[in-house]
């Protein structure tokens, strides 16, 4: 039988955890997760060696790949279901051979794609029995890449640059029986006709085939399949953006919402990176990623990836947006803490703090430019939805800023009411929720019932996060927050709860409380702790809790309202979020 053991190829030892993990599965399969795959970037360059098992679970890592598309000399082409012994995708119905070059010179080599190549006549043996000596690299087409996503379930996820190759052969095939399970000879109307079934999870089309049968694969591949110089004029230098195709996959079962983020965080950490630090001037730079450099969630960045992956399809160019409204959004924190005479973000100083007035509005300023430049260079974005796009995210800062100024004009006001208050929190942070949930579903192709039913999410979800930050605010103490405890109170910020407490009628638990409100840093740390327990006694924390509650409701309502996809799970557990900070 052929075949090779994981000592015959470049590995890497895993450790007593990963090891443990896959005690479940077949001890052959479970062993080749050892190989030494290739870490690639999303533009296919080498980042090192990677095990097949830290590319694939969890988040997992970009890193290449191959399929080969084998034809007869009838133009039948082979296709093979996985075996039900495989780690991922098992039992699926793919291309003849789909696989991985390994961290070795030879399958490394660029030039004319010869390392996925040999590879491929490698995995061509080992999982088909096809001899080496009946096939060459010279029978080998180089057609394109792609990039793509797809989750199986919530520890097993692929994520590839696909380098795809044609080749035509007559060949004696012995199917290894622990990779594969069955084959079949198509034409182009059968595989067509599989397309288009319904099939289950035993019987699925692969969605890395899926994407190369219907986006990728041209008319023109089936006509000249025995024709290299012909398939060569047909091939390209591109990397095609599939984005997150998990959806394809019948039965695939959804990630948290942590593992749902850091899958893309990083993506857009580094377009964020490359932005902000290609300023000619090293201190500005410093400045405006010095909030970035302090960590942060991301929800708001990834918040255009996650909505689009649950309601239509993905591509790169969200991660652009998530990357200039993140930009955005630590631009108004910036202001936000001088305005607020905040000393501490995120457990560390203040931009302000750190590196002196002048520059934080400056570096502010250059941020909202330069997340404008990002947004007009998003990648894969229509010529003609540039325009509607920056006009919405300008309308968006637009309204950051009308937010912020009536907070500032409250806390000289002695009436504010509860709607002018949720006028303020929708300005300062609902709209990005509601911006950030409608262009994910406009930019991924959802139809107009399905954008205005995820802005309103988004709106709901928006107003839910500040009224509970609020509450945390003066829940929590000054570790947890990053910033002091109970400053809102200080500061004599008009929050929900103040507003509530001061409608309440005089008395010595309202005289505790207005003892503390708005005196800064004037007021003790014992007295400002007396303010915050005066604060639940009057019932205060448990009305905006209420209120928050009420929203939560209102955005799971209209989650509820779409069609199910495994990404939907995400978007449940961000709903959750802040209520779950509580408990």
């Amino acid at each position: 039988m052929p075949g090779y053991g994981i000592d015959d190829v470049p590995h890497l030892d895993l450790d007593r955890d990963e090891q443990a993990s896959l005690n479940s599965h077949d001890a052959e399969q479970a062993t080749l997760m050892a190989e030494a795959v290739i870490q690639v970037a999303e533009n296919d360059q080498i980042i090192g060696p990677i095990s097949k098992l830290k590319a694939h679970q969890g988040t997992g890592f970009f890193h290449r790949a191959f399929s080969v598309l084998l034809f007869n000399t009838k133009g039948e082409m082979l296709l093979q279901q996985r075996s039900g012994e495989k780690v991922t995708f098992p039992n699926v119905w793919a291309n003849a051979c789909c696989s991985h070059p390994l961290h070795s010179p030879d399958e490394m080599d660029e030039l004319d794609a010869m390392g996925v190549k040999r590879a491929a006549v490698r995995k061509l043996e080992q999982e088909l029995g096809i001899d080496p000596a009946s096939i060459s690299t010279d029978d080998m087409t180089f057609m394109t890449k792609m990039r793509y996503a797809a989750r199986m379930n919530e520890e097993w996820i692929e994520r590839e640059v696909d380098h795809i190759l044609v080749m035509c052969a007559d060949v004696e095939i012995q199917p290894n029986p622990n990779e594969v399970s069955n084959v079949m000879w198509v034409d182009h109307d059968a595989m067509e006709a599989m397309l288009v079934e319904e099939r289950g999870p035993e019987e699925a089309v692969a969605p890395w085939f899926r994407c190369i049968a219907a986006r990728i694969m041209q008319p023109n591949w089936w006509v000249h399949f025995n024709d290299q110089k012909a398939l060569a004029e047909c091939s390209d230098d591109l990397i095609h953006d599939m984005g997150d195709i998990t959806y394809m996959l019948p039965g695939a079962v959804g990630a948290d919402l942590l593992t749902s983020i850091m899958e893309v965080k990083p993506l857009i950490e580094q377009r964020i990176e490359n932005s902000l630090k290609a300023s000619r001037h090293e201190r500005l730079g410093s400045a405006m990623m010095h909030l970035i450099e302090g960590g942060g969630k991301r929800m708001r960045a990834t918040l255009p990836w996650l909505v689009g992956k649950a309601v239509g399809d993905t591509h790169s160019g969200l991660l652009d947006i998530g990357a200039a409204i993140e930009t955005v959004h630590n631009f108004t924190l910036v202001h936000d803490d001088i305005m607020d005479d905040d000393e501490l973000r995120r457990g560390r100083n203040a931009v302000h703090i750190e590196f002196g007035m002048p520059t934080a509005i400056n570096a502010g300023d250059a941020m909202l430019a330069i997340a404008f430049e990002r947004l007009v260079q998003a990648e894969n974005l229509e010529p003609e939805d540039v325009a509607p796009l920056v006009n919405r995210i300008a309308w968006m800062v637009r309204r950051v800023s009308e937010g912020q100024q009536l907070d500032i004009e409250f806390e000289d006001r002695l009436e504010v009411s509860e709607d002018d208050y949720l006028e303020m929190i929708e300005g300062k942070t609902a709209v990005m929720f509601w911006i950030c949930a409608e262009i994910g579903a406009r930019i991924s192709g959802a139809d107009d019932d399905v954008i205005q039913l995820m802005a309103d999410w988004g709106k709901a979800l928006g107003l839910c996060f500040q009224l509970m930050d609020d509450v945390i605010d003066v829940l929590s103490d000054s570790v947890t927050l990053g910033k002091p405890a109970g400053s809102d109170i200080a500061q004599g910020k008009r929050t929900l709860m103040i507003i509530h407490a001061l409608r309440q009628p005089d008395g010595p638990v309202k005289d505790r409380l207005l003892a503390v409100l708005g005196k800064g840093e004037l007021v003790k740390s014992e007295a400002l702790a007396d303010g915050l327990l005066a604060l639940a006694e009057l019932g205060s924390v448990d009305y905006a809790k209420n209120m928050a509650e009420a929203f939560h409701k209102e955005a799971h309502d209209c989650l509820n309202r779409l069609h199910e996809t495994p990404a939907l799970r995400a978007l449940r557990e961000l709903t959750d979020f802040q209520l779950a900070r509580l408990h």
